[in-house]
């Protein structure tokens, strides 16, 4: 009766709350049901690109939380086709020029500098490119990416973000001891600093070497490429970032960070003049949505030959799909499905991912081999993060391409146990009592008593043997003997420039030359794209969602993603990490440029 009255509730619940979340979507769902109907967007002549990079850019389009109840007609563009717009913008003879509005610029190292680089290469077709912010004192990722503009002006109260790179990480331990709150920490790798914050109260002398080692090699390339853009030696830039040589316009003037000081009206004539218009004409401005729906996709649907590119994102989970994270029934399946598939010649495996469950890392790895079997060659490419589970999935391709500052590397497990017998026995004076008929009838892993030195010995055990077929997938894949690995592994993080020194990465390079290189590999000429993971549709998921399990959790977790994604995706990793029964090999931080 007890189940019953449950299911039954739960029916209800769900009737409700399905009742409530439609009238709430229903207007924005007619909206973009009647837009469907409108006709293309199209893009008048003189026009300027506008682009501001304001939000967190997914590597396929749509391919995040955030997007999952979109019903606007506003896509999450993902960075490949924000790079693919601006090449389209190049040869438009509409498109006369950019205008890069940005105050915001929370993009990874890598994503910004592959979209810096689309924008430098739409200037050698002689169009203009100006730059212009209130105030980019905000994000130094906002002023990275204006720099590569003709002309960057700032507004007179604004000011300029350029101080260097740091690196803040919390530590738990403290606050745990207070709590009566043990956590046992197993892991493999000197440098696997993911444990840290759970065991010290600082970094430790290894963790702190290696992240001083590669934010220096992410900021010697941010500096070369802002140098690069205004026409100043790195040293120069890296000074002004010393003094804090922006911190005001008339500073970031004299200091030629910026080539003037306006008001964006004043902006707006000197486009006017650009474009040779009058003094009232209109500057058309087209957003990036606007001017992506206009290029629309380009596909070469002649070809039958097909290069499978697979957008793995997120933390790597076992589960069902989720949008933004790679789960073992999703990438499986998909994998599965493209060896299966006579068309397809080749597979750009692009990963940007901090890692996680390294048992689903392993299913992952194991599909790559058995795709490779078929005879179908598979580049890795490497976006802002391809680390610790994000490289295991990496390893066993046929090349693996990175950009210069791609944070890759971070070989090693570790795993987490929370031990909560002080809480209940000293601070809620709760205890607990058992009867077993065999000593680990209750479990290896037990939250309500000590971890002994037995069990200790035998999850040491699981970790240990986690690492070593996490070396030897790589050994096998490098062409590598196990020890030269463990040389360069044991959790330490490399920059994608020295992970190629020693032999992590086989080149350097982007999207477009990995998508190449498979062609060149597969003997292709002739071909067209496929993408993966296929998205639903936004109402199709809504009413997944609405007729599942755990409702209330599921819209609470959409809310906390939406207002405070950062956030969310911490506590969310922390409380995966804690069900989980796997060990994990993960990034213990995500890295923006901020």
């Amino acid at each position: 009766m007890k189940n019953f009255i449950k299911i039954v509730f739960g029916s209800c619940l769900g009737v409700i709350l399905a009742i409530v979340v439609i009238g709430l979507v229903g207007s924005a769902v007619l909206t973009t049901f009647i837009a469907s109907g409108k006709a293309k967007p199209s893009v008048t002549a003189n026009s300027v690109l506008k682009l501001s990079f304001d939000r967190d850019i997914p590597e396929k389009t749509n391919n995040t939380e955030a997007a999952m109840y979109n019903f606007s007609e506003e896509p999450f563009i993902g960075l490949y086709e924000i790079a693919e717009c601006i090449r389209h913008a190049k040869d438009d003879r509409n498109i006369k020029g950019i205008y890069l509005s940005l105050s915001s610029g929370g993009i990874g190292n890598a994503s910004a500098q592959y979209l810096r680089d689309a924008i430098r290469d739409f200037k050698e077709s002689g169009k203009f490119v100006y730059a212009y912010s209130g105030n980019y004192g905000y994000s130094q990722g906002a002023y990275y990416m204006a720099s590569v503009a003709d002309k960057v002006m700032l507004h007179p109260l604004g000011a300029i973000d350029l101080r260097g790179f740091g690196s803040e990480i919390p530590f738990f331990k403290e606050m745990l001891d207070r709590l009566g709150i043990k956590m046992n920490v197993f892991y493999a790798g000197k440098y696997k600093g993911a444990t840290e914050p759970f065991r010290l109260n600082q970094l430790s002398d290894e963790n702190r070497y290696q992240i001083h080692e590669y934010i220096e090699d992410l900021y010697d390339s941010f500096l070369g490429d802002i140098a690069q853009g205004r026409q100043m030696s790195a040293d120069q830039v890296r000074n002004l970032a010393e003094e804090l040589g922006g911190r005001n316009a008339d500073l970031a003037k004299q200091n030629q960070l910026i080539d003037a000081i306006m008001y964006e009206d004043e902006v707006f004539d000197a486009l006017r003049e650009e474009l040779d218009f009058s003094k009232d004409e209109k500057v058309n401005l087209v957003d990036l949505e606007t001017y992506y729906k206009v290029k629309g996709k380009d596909l070469n649907l002649s070809s039958r030959s097909k290069i499978a590119v697979v957008y793995a994102e997120g933390e790597i989970r076992g589960g069902d799909d989720q949008y933004g994270m790679i789960t073992d029934d999703q990438y499986v399946g998909i994998l599965r499905k493209i060896r299966d598939d006579e068309n397809t010649k080749a597979v750009v495996l692009r990963i940007n991912s901090p890692g996680g469950d390294a048992f689903v890392s392993d299913e992952i790895w194991r599909e790559v081999q058995l795709v490779r079997e078929k005879g179908i060659p598979v580049v890795a490419s490497m976006g802002d993060v391809a680390a610790s589970g994000g490289y295991y999935i990496a390893c066993g391709a046929d090349r693996i391409i990175a950009e210069p500052n791609t944070i890759t590397g971070s070989i090693g497990v570790f795993g987490l146990i929370p031990n909560i017998s002080e809480l209940m026995n000293e601070k809620l004076g709760i205890h607990m009592d058992t009867v077993r008929t065999a000593k680990y009838a209750n479990g290896v892993v037990n939250p309500f008593y000590p971890v002994g030195p037995d069990e200790a010995a035998i999850i040491q055990e699981g970790i240990d043997r986690t690492y070593e077929t996490f070396l030897s997938r790589v050994a096998q894949g490098r062409n590598m003997t196990r020890d030269a690995v463990h040389e360069i592994a044991q959790g330490r993080v490399w920059t994608g420039t020295r992970a190629k020194e020693i032999g992590l990465v086989d080149e350097l390079g982007d999207m477009d030359r990995a998508i190449a290189l498979a062609a060149e590999l597969s003997g292709t000429d002739e071909y067209r794209i496929t993408e993966y993971p296929r998205l639903k549709e936004p109402m199709q998921k809504l009413i997944e969602d609405l007729t599942g399990q755990d409702l209330p959790e599921e819209i609470s977790a959409r809310i906390l993603a939406k207002h405070y994604p950062h956030t969310n995706q911490l506590l969310n990793t922390l409380e995966y990490m804690l069900k989980s029964q796997h060990p994990f090999a993960r990034l213990p931080f995500d890295l923006h440029l901020n």
